[in-house]
């Protein structure tokens, strides 16, 4: 029986998505994005209140399987090619970039190794990047001559501005893992003998947070860049307002005036 490319685990409130597929480095094969997108739909239920995505063995995700692409274009020429890597790129966008970009709950990218091409857009599409210091990140697409997917030409000027979303993508060059959080690509590098155990532990830690108030404050960040600085803050009062119904809203504000630690239940 041949071993699913994707696994879902489910501890306490976390859920983690493990891509498992090492013969090709995790690369985004219509499987394996079928996966990632039933995972992640898995997620949207209310007692997960984070999503930790990771992949096993040197890799993250090294992007695309070229091997594939090479064999679309020897057997049904440029044609055939053309009609695959859009279908391959229609189902990244629609059933994996923007299932994580809408979950209203913070989603982790713990890039334990090489994360290239489309498994950079993967990273880019999370909300926290937590790189192992053995992390390495390739725009990867301007070496076949690709351009870019996976929302990365969207998202990557947005976090680090144009230059660097050209100089990223024209360079074609790995880059570090610590290079990556000094410009502001991961928020921290962790020593690769101690990833998994503090990347978890984090990502167990936002677990526990008022995920109601974060997809709420998600949202908004996604429409902020759409919208004027008026139509922006009454969305704000709106969702202010509307946390007040919570009940770790409510829990929030009882637990600082009695000066304790809150205890949220992403309700």
């Amino acid at each position: 029986m041949e071993k699913e490319p994707v696994r879902l685990i489910i501890d306490d409130a976390l859920a983690i998505i493990r891509l498992d597929h090492n013969d090709t480095r995790n690369a985004l094969s219509q499987s394996m994005i079928q996966h990632i997108g039933a995972a992640l739909k898995s997620c949207e239920k209310r007692n997960i209140r984070a999503v930790y995505i990771t992949g096993t063995g040197p890799a993250f995700c090294s992007g695309a399987d070229v091997k594939a692409l090479v064999q679309q274009l020897e057997t049904g020429g440029p044609d055939a090619l053309s009609v695959y890597i859009q279908s391959l790129a229609d189902s990244l966008h629609n059933e994996v970039i923007i299932p994580i970009r809408m979950l209203n709950k913070p989603v982790i990218a713990a890039v334990n190794g090489v994360a290239a091409g489309a498994g950079f857009s993967l990273a880019l599409a999370c909300d926290l990047r937590i790189a192992s210091s053995n992390a390495r990140f390739l725009m990867a697409y301007g070496n076949i001559g690709a351009t870019a997917d996976g929302g990365s030409t969207y998202l990557l000027p947005r976090l680090l501005g144009m230059g660097k979303a050209i100089e990223l993508y024209t360079a074609s060059q790995p880059i570090g893992a610590e290079y990556a959080r000094e410009m502001g690509l991961v928020e921290q590098v962790v020593p690769s003998n101690n990833f998994e155990r503090h990347s978890l532990e984090i990502a167990h830690r936002m677990a526990k947070n008022p995920t109601v108030a974060f997809g709420k404050v998600k949202q908004l960040l996604n429409n902020s860049w759409s919208q004027d600085l008026e139509s922006q803050l009454k969305d704000e009062t709106t969702a202010i307002g509307d946390i007040a119904h919570s009940t770790d809203f409510q829990e929030g504000i009882k637990a600082f005036s009695q000066k304790r630690m809150p205890w949220f239940q992403g309700l």
